[in-house]
């Protein structure tokens, strides 16, 4: 449940601990606070209500017992605190034990530590019928006994109603403010992963802008270094591949024009076919090496119409076919973004291993809508053929690798023609998956962005 609720940006999970840290701290300073209010007015409210209790008591000592009752009846006492005087004591046998607080609040000892002429001959404390009372009875020089019943009012440990509302405002603003200041940081954090992903589709990506903090421009400058390395040694493989495949044609030309001063027919024809056979090598290793995909720019295009136009030039190649051997189902347009020549190719590597191995060919984009979550478009590429063993899905899509073991190029291939529609779909930020179909047959699920 926790690492569902998470987070799953950095900015989020920075935002939530500093809430959760921000609220921590706001906790802990308001209980400090609180108990701090709680003392003070615990001090406070002792002092008044002793002094309060100890001028009713001085009163009744010091005044005439003739006018006695009339003096203590003008003594205004707090609210909580009521006093009378009477023949006899409000504490009697039996009552409660008082409550130590209330005792030490009603400072009781200094009661007892008073002058001669102003201590009480007895003085009676016992507790009330709550934890909050408390009951004093104590004896004048005459016998009368002044009684005071205390009733400790609830201390509250904030200032006013309102304060609830002002600390969740403060909290709301802070919130605010965390949020702000989070997204800020990791931003560039975000542009790092946005050029990263995009120096992967395109290496000639431009690069970052090396300002902001030192750490974010520390960054932003090894990637930009980073990303020129790689340019750097995807050039000089491409500059060195079409060197390679200039000097290999040479030797080839020479070779087949030597052939053709072969007297005996079958051994030129022989020779020239596995001439023609090794220059198809070298233009299919050449051409994945290159990766022209990477080169060309990507331009609106109408994905439907690229797809049947693959199928057409398929069935071209292949007059043996029927029409009913190479089906399209999906909307009559789809537009995305792409680079026209490479994604055709790709197509076309992927339309024709099905042809080969499957005799048939349906190409099918999903559904009516076919943009799907991730905002990617679903194209299905289906045959009846054989199908792949379970354990090399993912292997035939290495260079070179062939499943089909015979040396004869017309079934086998030269073994990149997957791993050069991989290279193309994953360069336009998509990808290629080859599954086994049930009753037989393969399906290659082709997705890009919509």
């Amino acid at each position: 449940m926790i690492r569902r609720l998470r987070p799953r940006s950095l900015a989020g999970r920075t935002a939530l601990f500093l809430t959760l840290a921000l609220m921590l701290v706001q906790t802990a300073g308001l209980l400090i606070h609180a108990l701090d209010r709680l003392d003070l007015q615990r001090i406070i409210l002792s002092r008044e209500i002793s002094s309060r209790a100890f001028i009713f008591w001085r009163t009744a000592v010091l005044a005439n017992p003739d006018r006695r009752q009339t003096m203590l009846y003008e003594i205004d006492l707090m609210r909580g605190l009521r006093a009378d005087l009477s023949d006899t004591p409000a504490v009697r046998p039996g009552m409660p034990r008082p409550p130590p607080p209330l005792v030490e609040m009603f400072q009781v000892k200094r009661w007892r530590a008073l002058p001669p002429n102003l201590r009480p001959r007895a003085l009676l404390v016992a507790g009330g019928e709550g934890p909050r009372d408390l009951i004093v009875a104590s004896q004048l020089p005459d016998g009368q006994w002044v009684n005071l019943w205390l009733t400790v009012p609830v201390m509250r440990p904030w200032h006013s109603g309102a304060f609830l509302v002002a600390f969740l405002m403060m909290t709301g603003a802070a919130l605010a403010l965390i949020v702000w200041a989070t997204r800020r940081l990791t931003r560039p954090v975000s542009a790092l992963a946005r050029a990263a992903e995009q120096l992967g589709r395109d290496v000639n990506s431009p690069p970052l802008p090396e300002d902001g903090p030192r750490e974010v421009a520390t960054a932003a400058r090894a990637f930009n270094t980073m990303a020129e390395r790689i340019r750097r040694f995807v050039g000089d493989r491409t500059q060195m591949l079409a060197a390679i495949g200039h000097d290999l044609r040479t030797p080839i030309t020479r070779l087949r024009l030597r052939a053709e001063f072969l007297e005996d027919d079958e051994q030129r024809r022989k020779m020239l076919a596995d001439l023609d056979e090794m220059e198809t090598m070298v233009n299919a290793t050449l051409a994945f090496a290159r990766d022209d995909a990477a080169t060309e720019p990507s331009v609106p295009l109408d994905l439907a119409a690229l797809c049947r136009t693959v199928l057409d030039e398929a069935m071209d190649a292949r007059p043996g076919l029927t029409a009913e051997a190479v089906t399209y189902t999906g909307p009559e347009r789809l537009r995305i973004s792409a680079r026209p020549v490479a994604l055709k190719r790709a197509l076309a590597n992927l339309v024709g291993n099905a042809l080969n191995y499957g005799g048939r060919v349906r190409l099918r984009l999903d559904g009516q809508g076919p943009k799907v979550e991730g905002g990617l478009v679903r194209l299905l590429i289906e045959d009846e053929g054989p199908g792949i063993p379970d354990d090399c899905l993912e292997v035939v899509f290495q260079p070179f690798r062939r499943l089909e073991t015979s040396r004869n190029r017309e079934t086998g291939g030269t073994g990149l023609g997957l791993p050069i529609a991989r290279n193309i779909l994953r360069a336009h930020g998509g990808d290629v998956m080859l599954m086994n179909r049930q009753g037989g047959g393969l399906s290659a699920l082709v997705t890009l962005p919509a």
